[in-house]
């Protein structure tokens, strides 16, 4: 009953809370690009089919279908030409039979941004030595846990604690905070899962350091920022997926994920007033568990032609994985179908899967 009690206050205070911060759009929506190449070769689509480091991002509770005793994933891509760089580490071990325990860390940043406030020296002589440079980055910390919950066979709880981390150079900083809850079931081959994002909301607190660029602010006519906290609201995803077993040794999974927003309505196939819907689904055809090729798809927007017209876009992916051992490497190319530059092309991951023996 305190348990219950104290969920209930802790609650209360995030909405009496939430009421007096903005809850812009796409708050800290780095968080939603995702990890791992398999999930991004299958369109997203990954919450009930996850497994491993990466399930500590995408779905907390299926941490407790983790086959080995220890596990890590490493993920580097590049957006913008190599402007940008997005980098995943995750790690997941074993406490007991019932229980699993993961850290992950994500940092998505633009470095070696050029600062030309000094660019013209004492005497007014133009001198690119002066030139410093800076990184605007997004980090963000998560510790998860996940357990098989005894009264029904197949059902799994999982929860995170994140903390976010956001800075423009010495510019501006800004600290955050936030918690995600995941469940899982399995039968025979049916997987189902729900996993609530930001379930309190995930607040993210500003500080500007105005004193360095309050001069410039002041000659450019533009008001001078102001310390803020914003959050990030709720989202819900839903997922399902079947795997079936086929002749010499070949199965095939099919996944499909729903993922609810509820910040107003967005380009997505399902767009409302309060909310909108977007579908995501792939497919993974494996060979001994050993070799796998996959296929996805999502993004789903309605775009407007030149003539007025409207038509149905969404963007496309495959990849390729192979297991030896401990070592499993995946591979995705995310952009097909797109005909403008890309966010990112090519998606690497290695993973670790060892037991302690080893």
């Amino acid at each position: 009953m305190r348990k219950i009690l104290f969920l209930f206050l802790f609650l209360a205070l995030s909405i009496e809370i939430s009421a007096q911060v903005s809850k812009p759009k796409y708050a800290n929506e780095f968080l939603a690009i995702g990890v791992g190449a398999r999930a991004f070769a299958l369109g997203g689509a990954s919450v009930a089919s996850v497994e491993g480091a990466s399930a500590g991002y995408w779905n907390p509770a299926k941490l407790s279908s983790l086959e080995t005793d220890h596990s890590l994933d490493l993920m580097h891509a590049e957006y913008f030409a190599g402007i940008a760089a997005y980098d995943y580490v995750g790690f997941a071990t074993s406490i007991d039979e019932d229980s699993k325990m993961g850290f992950s860390m994500i940092r998505f940043g633009v470095d070696d941004i050029p600062d030309t406030r000094f660019i013209y020296d004492a005497n007014g002589a133009l001198n690119y030595d002066n030139i410093r440079f800076f990184s605007a980055a997004d980090y963000a910390f998560q510790f998860s846990y996940a357990r098989d919950l005894k009264f029904l066979e197949g059902l799994s709880f999982g929860a995170n604690a994140k903390v976010i981390h956001r800075t423009v150079g010495e510019f501006a900083k800004a600290w955050g905070f936030g918690f995600d809850l995941g469940a899982a079931y399995k039968w025979k081959n049916l997987d189902v899962a729900l996993v609530a994002r930001d379930v309190t909301g995930t607040f993210t607190t500003w500080y500007h350091n105005v004193t360095l660029i309050e001069d410039i602010y002041t000659q450019t006519n533009n008001k001078i920022p102001e310390n803020t906290t914003e959050m990030a609201v709720p989202r819900l995803v839903f997922g399902t997926a079947y795997t079936q077993e086929l002749p010499y040794k070949f199965s095939i999974m099919g996944e499909v994920n729903f993922d609810a927003t509820f910040d107003g309505p967005r380009n997505t196939y399902i767009s409302e007033e309060k909310f909108s819907i977007d579908p995501r689904g792939g497919v993974e055809l494996a060979y001994d568990k050993m070799a796998f090729l996959r296929f996805g798809g999502n993004n789903l927007q309605k775009i407007k032609n030149f003539n007025g017209t409207e038509r149905w876009n969404g963007q496309a992916s495959i990849g390729a994985g192979f297991r030896y051992k401990i070592l499993q490497i995946d591979y995705a190319f995310t952009d097909l179908g797109d005909y403008s530059e890309s966010l990112y092309s090519h998606v690497f991951t290695l993973i670790f899967n060892w037991d302690a023996k080893e």
